[in-house]
């Protein structure tokens, strides 16, 4: 077997199961589940209605490179969405359709790495973070180096304080706007200079960016990195890759459907890639993709009820519990006053709820795990089940406080 599994970590939420083991909730309350990033609202059924309406293409193989009528729904999506310079995608070379973005991420990284440079390649990758970048690294042959996303820097990774000789073994940068904790959004103005750097340095930036459309501004939504290249006339995304889902976006994450798109010159390898790894999407489920890409409605519906569960969540929680508004996304990630293990453990214990330890999604280098003594709450459960999970923390919050 590949040694390389050996370096893999448990997946957080079997830390997670371990650790709700060790004690027994209250049978007479509900349990509310706000640790798993698992949309709970209704898909949109103009969707569930094309896959109905294409299952006689469960007869047909689908091709890797993804149907043209797909391709350029994507295309146009993209242009629109993120201001892109009218004709600079070119559906056919910018874009291929993937099985969400967690299969083409860790995948992605296999084919980018060059192993036969001798210098330990790295991937660098914010901390915490989503733990595919670096169960990718390992398995791409490659090193994760962590950049802490600290509150002094508005949980932005210090790029400035990244030396020389890291960004020179750097291959490729994991970006991840909206954040996964922390919600944090790269303004154009770091997007530039990270692309600087990955021309300078000559590595890859690949900007996961499934979150992107739950924002709480109409009128500012996040900025892309294919939005930055556009901002500086790189119409041909050089260096440059986004992976975008429709998970979040329209509560599709059985669909298991989403793209990446940017630089063509990556992207012809990694769909040669592709076609050996057997990863093409179902045609009815390109189908369907096309019809829920097409549609904003929804979206906008989607957001507004993020935007009525935040309120009513922070209103609730008040001064109780160290925590703000992020700046897009649906996870708080809120500081304990306790250890963060032992804070989700005693409100599974007490409350019946579930939230994730920081230091699951972190990792400890030179002595911080900057997800210690925080957690992590998804705001997926229906408003009702959220505002009782609002006043069940602060209940247990307070019993902290007392004692």
């Amino acid at each position: 077997m590949n040694p390389d599994l050996n370096r893999l970590q448990p997946y957080p939420f079997e830390k997670l199961n371990a650790l709700k083991a060790a004690v027994t909730p209250p049978e007479n309350l509900p349990h509310i589940a706000l640790s798993i990033g698992e949309p709970k609202h209704e898909s949109p059924s103009f969707v569930k209605q094309s896959l109905n309406d294409n299952m006689d293409k469960l007869a047909n193989y689908p091709t890797t490179k993804g149907l043209p009528e797909l391709n350029a729904t994507i295309g146009q999506w993209l242009t629109r969405r993120f201001n892109l310079t009218t004709g600079s995608i070119d559906p056919q070379r910018h874009v291929i359709p993937v099985n969400g973005t967690r299969e083409a991420i860790f995948s992605f990284a296999q084919a980018a790495i060059d192993r036969t440079t001798g210098d330990n390649p790295l991937i660098v990758t914010p901390n915490p973070f989503y733990q595919i970048y670096e169960g990718a690294a390992f398995l791409a042959g490659a090193e994760p180096h962590f950049l802490p996303c600290l509150e002094e820097h508005n949980f932005i990774p210090d790029f400035d304080a990244v030396s020389d000789e890291i960004w020179q073994r750097c291959q490729l940068l994991f970006l991840c706007s909206p954040g996964n904790p922390t919600g944090a959004v790269f303004d154009s103005k770091t997007l530039h200079q990270l692309i600087a750097l990955a021309d300078k340095h000559d590595f890859i930036i690949a900007s996961d960016e499934c979150y992107s459309e739950l924002y709480f501004d109409e009128q500012h939504p996040p900025t892309g990195l294919l939005q930055a290249c556009s901002e500086i006339g790189r119409d041909d995304y050089s260096r440059c890759v986004v992976f975008h889902s429709l998970s979040k976006r329209s509560n599709l994450p059985g669909l298991r459907s989403g793209f990446i798109a940017g630089d063509a010159d990556i992207l012809k390898p990694f769909l040669l890639y592709r076609t050996y790894h057997g990863c093409a999407m179902p045609i009815q489920h390109q189908l369907a993709s096309i019809a829920a890409w097409s549609d904003e409605a929804h979206v906008k519906l989607n957001r507004d009820q993020y935007r009525a569960k935040f309120d009513a969540v922070l209103e609730i929680l008040g001064d109780d519990l160290e925590v703000s508004k992020p700046d897009a996304g649906f996870y708080l990630w809120a500081k304990t006053p306790i250890s963060d293990t032992d804070f989700a453990q005693q409100l599974f214990a007490q409350q019946h709820i579930t939230v994730l330890p920081g230091r699951y999604i972190g990792r400890t280098v030179d002595g911080l795990n900057p997800g210690e003594n925080r957690v992590r709450m998804a705001l997926v459960a229906p408003l009702e089940e959220c505002i009782s999970a609002a006043q069940r923390i602060k209940e247990f919050v307070n019993t902290l406080q007392q004692g």
